[in-house]
């Protein structure tokens, strides 16, 4: 996936959705910051940051951030992306662990919920595939070098992995896909100390079949403003 996104200085953010940036101009401007997270280890004042003008001349703010600097990387902070990134990826050939499918599909309703992918039409006859996706971006307070996640309570977390489970009943293969956000790590484990009940849901659920794949990001900087975000392969989880 391609994004032009313009370089900027972070400035701060506030009330959840804005951010303010500064260009290298001087021109300050306040963008949509499509992050409904904590942001936590991210949030430096001074940091790089790259924001991508919006389509919609009619929209209130004409900017949202996309990349911020973290010390050694940039780290992906727009949510909104990883589900295409990840798809990508599988179509591409760029985690060993989930190829051999034909179809791949997105938003995908299972029960009263939607699970983010699904791969269908395995080549060997076997069962679909049913992947949710988190972006994982906070620095582990622990191991240098690894990414930790949820960077905040998260009961939605917990339900997507019961959902994971019952697929898995079902006789479905699931996995909980960490996609690496962050360019200055090389692993991703579980911020226990955040929310200890998602560390137990996960390893429940990974001890009755759920898998888990880490997809780490590569981000690189190309010509007249072209920021290519691609998935470099499969790293470790420390669970």
């Amino acid at each position: 996936m391609q994004q032009i996104l313009r370089p900027a200085t972070f400035v701060r953010r506030y009330k959840r959705f804005f951010a303010d940036a500064r260009f290298p101009d001087g021109t300050e401007v306040t963008a949509h910051c499509p992050n409904t997270g904590t942001m936590k280890t991210l949030l430096d004042e001074g940091s790089p940051a790259w924001l991508r003008a919006a389509d919609d001349p009619k929209r209130k703010l004409q900017e949202s951030l996309v990349l911020l600097g973290v010390p050694g990387g940039v780290a992906l902070v727009d949510t909104a992306l990883p589900n295409a990134i990840v798809a990508e990826g599988i179509e591409a050939g760029a985690l060993p662990s989930l190829t051999g499918y034909d179809t791949i599909r997105r938003e995908v309703k299972v029960g009263s919920s939607r699970i983010d992918l699904l791969l269908s039409d395995a080549t060997d006859g076997g069962p679909d595939c049913y992947i949710e996706v988190k972006n994982v971006t906070m620095a582990s307070a622990h191991v240098p070098g690894r990414a930790d996640f949820p960077d905040a309570v998260t009961e939605r977390g917990r339900k997507h992995l019961g959902e994971l489970g019952e697929l898995v009943a079902a006789g479905h293969r699931a996995v909980q896909l960490f996609l690496l956000g962050r360019t200055d790590c090389a692993s991703v484990g579980v911020a226990d100390e955040i929310d200890p009940k998602y560390g137990e849901t996960l390893r429940e659920v990974v001890a009755a079949g759920v898998e888990v794949v880490v997809a780490q990001l590569a981000i690189d900087f190309l010509e007249d403003e072209n920021v290519a975000l691609t998935l470099r392969g499969e790293c470790p989880v420390e669970l």
